[in-house]
């Protein structure tokens, strides 16, 4: 299984002119967002930033041909591979809407690398986040999947404040879609064939959960609260 899923806000035109309440909002809500404490671990995972030794790892995965359908980037050969993790290893902090984070899942036994996950912070004044997870096949049906994303959903809920997180799968990625119910998300829309992908028609499920009913499981260590979210920040 090869799990993906990536989250959306809504797109603002550029003649958009902010109301001062909403700029407000979105002034504070930049003033707590920034790097949080890293690594982020979890009773078998450890979620740090990638750096050049994952090279390998990463390649293993990416160029698998049931990896490469669900990669937002081309992952043809290791000069792809070697340009995708330049760039993951500069998405380090949320700074700024359009920002994001993007973690190398690390398995704490073995410190072996079996996938990668993100946050993206997509939409300000909404408070909406975008998030996207790859897993090596090797390691399907072990439940690391599920223990990496309620890590990083936990994260964005808990350290960044989001309100509202959107995740996108596959039709059929079944694995996937299995997933996101399995972590309380609610199933909000099919979109049948309605892009072209790949020189197929693709269809989408979306699934969605606010802040408020978002629930961890035991398994994901706590982080601070939302209301001590700003004495954590890394500068």
């Amino acid at each position: 299984m090869v799990t993906r899923f990536r989250l959306a806000g809504r797109a603002r035109q550029n003649d958009w002119i902010m109301p001062e309440a909403d700029a407000q909002f979105v002034a504070e809500r930049e003033a707590v967002m920034t790097s949080p404490r890293l690594p982020i671990t979890t009773d078998r995972l450890r979620l740090r930033t990638f750096e050049g030794k994952d090279f390998d790892a990463l390649m293993a995965y990416s160029t698998l041909p049931e990896a490469q359908r669900y990669l937002d980037w081309k992952a043809r050969d290791h000069v792809d591979v070697k340009d995708a993790l330049e760039a993951m290893s500069r998405q380090v902090a949320l700074n700024r809407p359009g920002d994001t984070l993007a973690l190398a899942i690390e398995r704490k036994a073995d410190d072996t690398i079996i996938g990668h996950i993100s946050l993206h912070w997509h939409d300000a004044t909404a408070a909406q986040a975008e998030l996207r997870c790859v897993l090596n096949p090797v390691y399907r049906r072990q439940g690391y999947g599920h223990e990496a994303a309620d890590a990083a959903i936990t994260l964005g809920f808990d350290v960044f404040h989001f309100h509202r997180i959107f995740a996108r799968c596959d039709a059929r990625n079944t694995a996937s879609a299995r997933l996101l119910k399995g972590l309380g998300m609610r199933l909000e829309a099919h979109y049948r064939e309605h892009a072209l992908f790949q020189g197929e028609w693709d269809e989408e499920l979306h699934f969605a959960v606010l802040d408020r009913e978002w629930q961890h499981t035991p398994g994901v260590h706590a982080f601070p609260s939302r209301r001590s979210a700003q004495s954590h920040r890394v500068a």
